[in-house]
């Protein structure tokens, strides 16, 4: 079995690779662009609808809205370092791998945008947990956030699982279609995947969740996707941070009034996205699999950033400041909403 490399070389290997798919448009210019960042999953709904109906264009006035996709994390936080995005919607194993690279420097979580709608299915011929032993398994990207709740479920097991894809399960990096495509061949035996590709390996014969992940959480609350931007932009154009919440705020209160139209602004943008038709009913399964939420549940951010120190994926990390939620609190107190909360209880009076 080959041994994993050490924290700080695989968080540099995390790192590497600008590799992104779906580019609508290069990264904000010197007038005042500003590019946001996201991934063609229900779990980015807010991204979907926000682009789709023109909610976030609406938001920021003249400021120009460019947008780029990308398959996984860790390649949005590099794009993120490089300047090519100046947001971007990521869960919470990339957001707290970019701060510890950094070193705090490069990024803030302004506001949650959803929690669960992950979990692992599997083939007919994997009936339990202990079935699992041997089993070829996929996850987005090495390091995301699917991938550290997979490699933290192993662990639980008391089963191994390298980053180079040996031990006890065999833990396999894929794009979310690859898997798909992948298990519907019988080259893997399940996957951890977001929505709306959980649903999709559903639909395939024999396949059966075998996990779902809100299971795994106290009340079933987990965060699965924030709202991130790069700290110069926070900094420097606060008053584009403010317009691109109001638009987030928007999109999140869209998916929880009006679900036919949010069902079909995030099929409509998923189809123009990847260029495939989108079963309605798989959508509406899927939007159902996930709370959306301003909220950042910072919580289970620190667990899961504890959780991929012990898994060695990353040295142990202080977040403390990780989280900008000042902008967002101003918001939702112009609406007499309730406040949020960063790590313990943080929170401007």
């Amino acid at each position: 079995m080959r041994a994993a490399p050490p924290p700080r070389a695989l968080a540099a290997v995390l790192a590497l690779g600008l590799a992104a798919t779906g580019c609508t448009a290069a990264g904000a210019e010197e007038d005042g662009g500003l590019t946001l960042g996201y991934f063609p999953n229900v779990t980015h709904a807010p991204a979907l609808v926000g682009v789709e109906n023109g909610i976030f264009e609406e938001a920021l006035g003249g400021i120009r809205l460019d947008t780029r996709t990308f398959n996984g994390g860790p390649d949005a936080v590099n794009a993120l370092f490089s300047g090519e995005i100046d947001a971007a919607y990521l869960g919470p194993s990339p957001a707290v791998n970019g701060w510890y690279q950094s070193e705090g420097e490069a990024l803030r979580i302004v506001a949650g945008a959803a929690t669960q709608g992950t979990g692992l299915v599997v083939d007919e011929e994997i009936r339990e947990i202990a079935d699992l032993r041997g089993a070829r398994l996929a996850t987005p990207q090495l390091g995301g956030t699917q991938d550290v709740a997979l490699r933290w479920f192993v662990r639980e097991q008391g089963w191994d699982a390298d980053t180079a894809g040996g031990g006890d399960v065999s833990i396999l990096p894929q794009t979310n279609h690859e898997a798909v495509n992948a298990f519907a061949a019988g080259e893997i035996d399940g996957a951890w995947l977001p929505e709306p590709y959980l649903g999709r390996l559903l639909e395939k014969e024999g396949a059966h969740q075998l996990v779902d992940e809100a299971d795994r959480w106290p009340g079933g609350h987990f965060v699965t996707t924030h709202l991130v931007v790069g700290a110069d932009l926070l900094e420097e154009r606060p008053e584009a941070v403010e317009a691109l919440l109001r638009g987030h705020i928007e999109a999140v209160d869209l998916l929880g009034e009006d679900p036919g139209a949010a069902r079909r602004a995030v099929s409509g943008h998923l189809e123009a996205l990847t260029g495939s038709a989108v079963d309605p009913v798989l959508t509406e399964a899927a939007l159902d699999n996930v709370t959306f939420t301003v909220d950042p549940a910072a919580d289970s951010l620190r667990t899961g950033a504890e959780r991929a120190a012990a898994l060695g994926l990353l040295d142990p990390v202080d977040l403390t400041g990780i989280y900008a939620l000042d902008p967002l609190n101003s918001l939702l107190a112009e609406d007499g909403r309730e406040r949020v909360t960063g790590l313990e209880g943080e929170a401007t009076p």
